[in-house]
């Protein structure tokens, strides 16, 4: 799979020398820069430490199983879209190479929602599922029920996560930015629809 961060970091300069600095414990495999320039830091084949504590469906050990790529961006600025032009080269470079679908590219938060926020909700996610790097629910209907069958839809996607409220705000960052209040027939829809069609196996 393919993990996109962002980099919390006011420089990717500053953000390259972090990644590279032994002392940290914290790499990836490629850094995208503002201005869309591609630093790979990590092999492919290698195991870089850019995820952490998390899951995806029946993956324990992200970094062991995922590429990471980090976006030079602070968190609260909209991703310039000639980046975004250099991460669907990069990601169509790695699906080539990996024969990775679009369902197994998803954020730091998407497997690590109690813990993370990148890479927000200023990321499109939308424009890489209309390039087939990602996936989007355009055509989910609402669907009245509970947390309970939020859930278990949720696990089918391949969201692994027992704190609720962290598991629905990472879920709305990504398919919903910026959508607040209780859990509702919107957010039950749209989960079921990715569970229905991408079902983490």
């Amino acid at each position: 799979m393919v993990v996109i961060h962002y980099t919390a970091m006011e420089t990717a300069d500053a953000a390259c020398a972090r990644l590279c600095d032994s002392v940290v414990e914290v790499s990836a495999h490629y850094l995208i820069s503002e201005q869309g320039d591609i630093v790979h830091l990590v092999d492919e084949s290698m195991r870089a430490w850019h995820a952490g504590a998390g899951a995806w469906g029946d993956v324990t050990d992200v970094n062991s199983h995922s590429i990471g790529i980090e976006l030079a961006n602070t968190g609260c600025a909209p991703f310039p879209a000639v980046q975004m032009d250099a991460l669907e080269r990069l990601l169509g470079d790695i699906q080539d190479r990996w024969a990775i679908p679009a369902a197994r590219i998803i954020g730091h938060s998407d497997m690590a929602p109690a813990r993370k926020f990148d890479p927000g909700p200023r990321f499109d996610w939308r424009r890489l599922a209309l390039g087939g790097f990602s996936v989007w629910p355009d055509e989910a209907q609402m669907i009245n029920g509970s947390w309970i069958d939020f859930l278990v839809y949720a696990g089918a996607f391949g969201y692994r996560c027992g704190d609720r409220d962290a598991l629905l705000s990472a879920f709305r960052m990504r398919f919903m930015p910026y959508k607040t209040g209780e859990l509702d027939a919107v957010d039950i829809g749209v989960m079921k629809l990715l569970a229905d069609r991408w079902p983490c196996r």
